[in-house]
């Protein structure tokens, strides 16, 4: 067995884009993606790229995606990976693929002489909260994090909130 972690490069957003709503179907949320390969080939590959992904392959068959994009901490005045989404197709979980995505992450920070790597896991997804203690993660139990979409997205963007 051969696995390759690589940066994304152009011609891989069907198999992204394909894993994107895999994982949207696997978090019960198919019916809130509404990514397209256009949206993720200007996201990735824009003149101004505003996220990257990396890529685990087995044997030439992407197995694996982890989708970022960089931070900013003003405390420590540097950047640092935000990790979005993190998938490991069924039938090539159990191989590490996600840990050596994380390791890719985690230099992607460290060569940007960056401070943190953050992410978030829904509560429910043991196995990945199992992964992310053994990887030294720790749960940030005192920040709540908030969301504004849709039309409350638009009512505070024209000042109606």
């Amino acid at each position: 067995m051969t696995v390759e972690i690589r940066l994304a490069r152009p011609g891989d957003e069907p198999e992204l884009t394909a894993m994107v709503y895999e994982l949207a179907e696997f978090e019960h949320s198919a019916d809130q993606c509404t990514l397209t390969e256009a949206r993720l080939t200007a996201a990735l590959f824009g003149d101004v790229p505003t996220a990257w992904a990396h890529i685990a392959e087995v044997d030439g068959k992407a197995a694996a995606c982890a989708i970022w994009y960089r931070t900013f901490s003003t405390w420590e005045g540097v950047a640092g990976v935000y990790l979005e989404d993190l998938f490991v197709r069924p039938d090539f979980r159990r191989l590490g693929l996600a840990r050596k995505l994380l390791a890719a992450l985690a230099r992607e920070c460290i060569d940007a002489e960056g401070a943190r790597l953050e992410w978030a896991v829904l509560d429910w997804n043991v196995n990945a909260i199992a992964l992310y203690d053994a990887v030294g993660g720790k749960q940030q139990t005192e920040w709540i994090t908030y969301r504004v979409s849709g039309p409350e997205l638009s009512a505070l963007a024209s000042g109606e909130s």
